[in-house]
């Protein structure tokens, strides 16, 4: 008797349990459509207003004042500071990992992880400070201050990657330590060293958590804000060179959100088309690391 009031007690609980689970996944899927659906009916109030699709994605001029809607300048500076920030976090971010995952012993990683996650804790704000009063001035010490302008592309994407180094070390740790040790027992009975073995077998074979780690990191990279408003630049400029001042599409957002902006305005409404544009682009780099996971995390089970 005892035993079924027992099992029946279990099995409310699962139930329970399950309800919430359920509720929780519906919950967190009917937000995402609202955040689509938000999103998406601004920007087709922004598209019905007159500005062409065509030249939006395809002009290299973005003046609401004059009416020029062109999102290159923007995209452009967005995808500069996220390559230089991967640049610097990928390197040093899986050097970390494998040096935390097969190298270090218990202490140093005691020691050396929440130092790690201490640079992860500091907010964003912080980050940009350091890019302007710090990097900057480095940097135009460097190249020189004809050169390099106080507001920058490389302090900001260097900034960056600083932040994105926790991500992708934990992350890539995680997949490292996730690979069988008879992976490598058995390189080191065939007589390779260490660092063979960790650069030619473990890592190989976590292939599939480090390459969704780095896009991962490349979709934090593309949406961060503070960084990029404060060190980046506030004025849209079609460039290439990395040392002059460009606004990223989430700086824009920073500084026209910030403003006295009218409702059902051009820039107004231009917010939520970069905000649909950015959600775009963060989903498809999620999408993309999942699929490589899946890939291959067949190929080593």
């Amino acid at each position: 008797m005892e035993y079924k009031n027992l099992k029946k007690r279990v099995r409310v609980n699962e139930l329970f349990i399950n309800i919430i689970l359920f509720v929780s996944s519906i919950t967190s899927i009917l937000i995402t459509l609202g955040i689509v659906f938000e999103l998406g009916k601004e920007s087709i109030l922004f598209f019905k207003s007159g500005v062409s699709i065509l030249k939006f994605f395809t002009s290299t001029e973005w003046q609401p004042a004059i009416g020029n809607f062109g999102i290159l300048p923007l995209l452009n500076s967005t995808l500069i500071t996220s390559l230089i920030a991967m640049l610097i976090s990928v390197p040093f971010g899986l050097f970390a990992a494998i040096y935390l995952s097969e190298y270090a012993s218990d202490k140093v990683r005691s020691i050396v992880k929440p130092v790690l996650e201490i640079l992860a804790g500091i907010p964003t704000i912080v980050y940009g400070f350091f890019a302007l009063t710090f990097i900057t001035p480095v940097l135009q010490k460097v190249f020189g201050e004809d050169i390099v302008e106080i507001y920058n592309m490389a302090s900001a994407g260097i900034a960056m990657g600083i932040l994105i180094i926790p991500l992708i070390t934990t992350m890539s740790e995680d997949a490292l330590k996730s690979v069988p040790k008879s992976l490598r027992e058995g390189a080191y009975g065939l007589g390779a060293t260490k660092f063979e073995t960790s650069t030619k077998i473990v890592f190989p074979a976590a292939i599939s958590g480090i390459a969704a780690a780095v896009i991962i990191g490349l979709s934090r990279a593309v949406g961060e804000t503070m960084i990029v408003a404060l060190a980046a630049g506030s004025g849209p400029n079609f460039t290439f060179n990395p040392f002059r001042a460009a606004e990223t599409m989430t700086g824009y957002m920073v500084r026209i959100s910030g403003g006295d902006v009218g409702y059902d305005t051009f820039d107004y409404n231009s917010i939520f088309v970069i905000g649909l544009l950015l959600f775009i682009v963060t989903l498809g780099l999620n999408i993309l690391s999942r699929h490589i996971i899946k890939k291959f995390r067949e190929v080593y089970d």
